[in-house]
């Protein structure tokens, strides 16, 4: 088994105790913003914020082997390079929300949703998942891999609410596992179909979801 060094553990230590206050700064900014499908982002500053401390929470616990690695390549110096360049890409994709989210209705959301689980079918999408699950050397080019694996499922966190803190939780435990696991069948068409019907319920019979939130 190979040893972590002390300076990989305290990278790690700092990189998931950042996620964790995100998590907490995150609900802070995003109480009493959740609409569902009638969510409104505010003002392009609180959008970003709130964006940028959405994806630090959600984005950093499924990039910890990445920042070990930067870590025993370039030493704890390395590490808040990699974090920021890595986040920047998530920015960028904030950047393109902000740009073209509007409130929107049920079909959309669902839509949008059946088309996320279509997402995970696809050669692209297993091409940028394993380029994620291995890794990059600048956090730049990490942040891509990841950002095309996992841009179904924040798409479909966009439409179904975006400012919602459970929404927020449930995609990132499914866009922290397959950082984290290499691509299994028997666990991914599962999830990927689950995502399909899911979408397609919410089409047919919208009430069934009340405000498009999950149990709380």
């Amino acid at each position: 088994m190979k040893t972590v060094s002390a300076p990989a553990t305290a990278a790690l230590t700092a990189t998931l105790g950042v996620a964790a206050a995100c998590w907490v700064i995150s609900a802070w900014l995003m109480t009493g913003m959740d609409m569902g499908v009638a969510t409104q982002l505010g003002s392009s500053g609180f959008f970003i914020a709130v964006w940028v401390a959405m994806m630090a929470a959600m984005m950093l616990p499924g990039a910890a082997p990445a920042v070990a690695r930067a870590t025993q390549a370039g030493g704890v110096r390395a590490v808040p390079l990699f974090a920021v360049s890595y986040l920047a890409v998530w920015a960028l994709a904030g950047a393109v929300v902000l740009a073209t989210y509007r409130p929107h209705g049920t079909a959309v959301a669902g839509a949008v949703t059946i088309a996320a689980g279509a997402y995970e079918f696809t050669p692209l999408k297993r091409y940028f998942r394993r380029r994620c699950h291995d890794g990059a050397g600048s956090g730049f080019g990490f942040g891509l891999w990841c950002t095309g694996s996992s841009a179904g499922l924040m798409a479909m966190l966009v439409v179904l609410g975006v400012m919602s803190v459970g929404w927020m939780a449930v995609i990132a435990v499914v866009v922290t596992a397959q950082k984290l696991l290499p691509a299994r069948a028997a666990l991914d068409v599962p999830v990927a179909l689950a995502v399909v019907a899911f979408g397609i319920l919410i089409v047919v019979h919208p009430s069934v979801v009340p405000g498009l939130k999950p149990p709380m």
